[in-house]
């Protein structure tokens, strides 16, 4: 997974310090969903962005993820494709969240979708979305 985030840095050219990606259960994704989002239901990524612009003499955090593998499998398993891919789009849209795309409005969600499936394809070209 190292290598798919530092791969999408590269590729969306994002300069930070450092991003924090934690996979959580589908418990501790629900806790967060209820506190953050006043919605108790389990999700599949939560995203928290940090620093919005990257000063040249301070550290830089972007921000933070939560991802619940537990969600990516049980989608990949109903829509029959590669579990481990499913988790890398969650950390794709995470990320692309943290550098400021939204997907709240049907346009900003057809704009995100595209980015989503760019990323992934460029992954793919570049074979990281086969798990090691």
């Amino acid at each position: 997974m190292k290598k798919v985030v530092f791969f999408l840095f590269e590729f969306l050219q994002i300069t930070t310090d450092e991003v924090s990606i934690q996979f959580v259960s589908e418990k501790r994704i629900s806790q967060l969903h209820s506190l953050f989002f006043q919605d108790p239901t389990p999700t599949d990524c939560i995203t928290f962005p940090i620093d919005s612009t990257c000063e040249s003499n301070r550290y830089h955090l972007l921000g933070e993820i939560f991802i619940c593998p537990k969600i990516a499998k049980q989608y990949a398993e109903k829509h029959h494709i590669n579990p481990f891919e499913e988790l890398c789009r969650y950390v794709v849209h995470g990320i692309l969240h943290l550098i400021g795309f939204e997907d709240e409005n049907l346009n900003s969600r057809v704009q995100m979708k595209r980015k989503e499936n760019t990323c992934l394809r460029h992954l793919r070209q570049s074979g990281l979305l086969e798990p090691n």
